[in-house]
């Protein structure tokens, strides 16, 4: 683009008008590129130390440049800089910090300067471009955009958005689909970044949420906000799952986003290249909805383990394979949709593992308390599974099985309780051969079975426990201690004792009073009943009975049954 000033005064005003047009941005961004275009190529011209400043008229088109220097009381720099004496001869009430401005004659520009100028304003431009650009969809994240393919680049396509450019990965576009220049395309703006080569807007037509997002254009309810998605899971191009609740009781979700004769969800399978879509209906009840959810396969029963957040659901035989689907297509998008693990098994197999359990559990209790089969199985019938559960439980409880008396009840409850200790003795035994420090023995609250379980993981010292946060002992998926009825805040105050122990920190003393005022309490109290002695608090340890008031319950408890022996 040469410039000769000498040109039409109007010429600068029209090439900025038209640029700014063109480029979608606003005009005096153009002009304020040239005056700095302008600049540069006449600091070549005049001296690249001199301070030039540019001027367009935004009226007349007028180019005006001037030589600007500041008054200062001792001059360093004279291409830049004057005295005040100086200055006073062109303007008598100078100031020291004000600046002067010499007028300089215009200049024709050479052919160098007028490309350097050239390349000044482009990349102005340029970056005016992509700022407005960025601005224009970086809030735009979530919407549904059309645009033309422009072209395709190692299976990724350039999409022309009309004001911008975007991206569509090649493993954000649905398998077996293709595109060809100039087709249009629907996406969803996943993602708008600023980067050095311009902003970057990423597509995606796998995204759960373009689905959801089809459904709010096809179905009104919910753009009003009257049906609510609640969940989507995909598997693009072959499968997907909607949740969908009403706000209405008078609406039908399901019914309003299937349309009159399937017309609504047909819109929405047809963008999707085929995609079979299972509407369901969203419930608050976790049981319900993974019933929901698992459709067309009807479920027999269901066994929820709300902790971990998995679910044992049970069909009938010839439902396994519609239950679990092709690949197990289904049950992993139940899974995605609900965000449970679901475990799925036939009637059979479920039968077959309960009686299982049944009789491992009956054995455990022929073995650990010497009884016969069928008293062993009379319990698990009543819902007994654990050594703890017969030992700690009301004697009444055990009298109200048909066929117990209370002496039989007061019996099994004294071998409960022998084979309790002699568990936890064994477990105590082997966490000392496994190298686990007796300090970390004495923490309050770690039973010889969980030091067992913590040694077999490699915490074996105090500072290795100390080290520990509450999440990692109790977490209900990878925690050292998951398997044992420990929470939260027990495992806290045992990490606390331990950093106490190991001097890390100081023991609070507010805390000392109401623990010593419990031990006494618990010291003056009569015999306690055998249900208030946990299964963690009975192990046979070496500190004296008397430094440990759960152990003198123990013996207190265990008594009566010695005498009988």
């Amino acid at each position: 683009m040469a410039m000769a000033v000498g040109a039409n005064r109007l010429e600068l005003l029209q090439i900025a008008d038209a640029v700014a047009r063109e480029k979608s941005i606003d005009k005096e961004i153009v002009i304020e590129a040239m005056e700095e275009a302008i600049q540069k190529a006449a600091r070549s011209r005049y001296g690249a130390d001199n301070e030039i400043r540019a001027q367009i008229d935004r009226n007349s088109g007028d180019l005006r440049l001037f030589r600007v220097v500041e008054v200062v009381e001792s001059v360093e720099n004279p291409a830049i800089e004057t005295t005040l004496e100086d200055a006073k001869l062109d303007k008598p009430d100078a100031a020291v910090g004000d600046f002067l401005a010499d007028p300089l004659p215009p200049i024709d520009f050479s052919r160098i300067a007028a490309q350097t100028a050239k390349q000044v304003i482009v990349q102005k431009v340029r970056d005016a471009e992509r700022d407005r650009q960025y601005e224009e969809f970086k809030d735009r994240t979530g919407e549904i955009v059309t645009g033309v393919v422009k072209r395709v680049e190692y299976g990724n396509v350039v999409v022309d958005l009309g004001r911008g450019e975007a991206v569509l990965r090649r493993d954000q576009i649905i398998p077996r689909e293709h595109f060809r220049n100039n087709e249009r395309v629907r996406a969803f703006i996943t993602d708008v970044r600023r980067e050095n080569r311009g902003p970057q807007i990423f597509l995606s037509r796998t995204e759960p949420a373009f689905m959801a997002a089809l459904f709010a254009q096809e179905v009104p309810e919910i753009y009003d906000g009257i049906i609510e998605i609640k969940a989507v899971a995909r598997d693009a191009g072959s499968r997907a799952k909607i949740a969908v609740i009403s706000n209405d009781s008078g609406i039908d979700p399901v019914g309003a986003c299937v349309g009159m004769r399937g017309s609504r969800v047909q819109a929405v399978v047809n963008e999707l290249q085929g995609e079979k879509i299972d509407i369901i209906q969203w419930s608050p009840d976790p049981a319900t909805f993974i019933v929901n959810a698992l459709a067309p396969a009807e479920v027999v029963k269901i066994v929820l383990d709300e902790d971990n957040e998995r679910i044992e659901v049970v069909v009938p035989d010839d439902q396994l394979s519609l239950a679990i689907g092709r690949r197990g297509q289904n049950v992993r998008l139940a899974s995605n949709l609900t965000g449970w693990t679901i475990d799925i098994l036939t009637e059979a197999e479920e039968s077959e593992r309960r009686q299982q359990e049944f009789l491992s559990q009956s054995q455990m209790f022929v073995d650990a308390l010497d009884v016969d089969e069928t008293l062993a199985q009379l319990l698990v019938a009543e819902g007994f599974s654990e050594l703890e559960e017969v030992a700690y439980v009301e004697l009444d409880e055990l009298v109200a099985i048909e066929g117990f008396d209370e002496g039989l009840a007061e019996e099994l409850q004294r071998r409960a309780l022998e084979a309790l200790e002699s568990r936890q003795a064994e477990a105590d035994e082997k966490r000392k051969a496994l190298g686990v420090a007796d300090e970390l023995a004495e923490i309050a609250g770690l039973t010889p079975m969980m030091l067992l379980a913590l040694g077999e993981q490699g915490v074996k010292s105090l500072e290795d426990f100390a080290g520990l946060a509450a999440d990692e002992l109790t977490h209900p998926g990878d925690g050292l201690l998951k398997s044992f009825d420990i929470t939260e805040d027990d495992a806290n105050a045992a990490i606390m004792a331990a950093r106490v122990k190991a001097g890390w920190i100081e023991a609070p003393t507010e805390d000392a009073e109401p623990a010593e005022e419990a031990a006494a309490e618990e010291e003056a109290a009569p015999e306690a009943p055998a249900p208030e002695v946990s299964a963690e608090e009975a192990p046979v340890e070496e500190a004296p009975p008397e430094e440990t008031p759960s152990e003198e319950a123990s013996a207190a408890e265990t008594a009566p049954a010695d005498d009988k022996e």
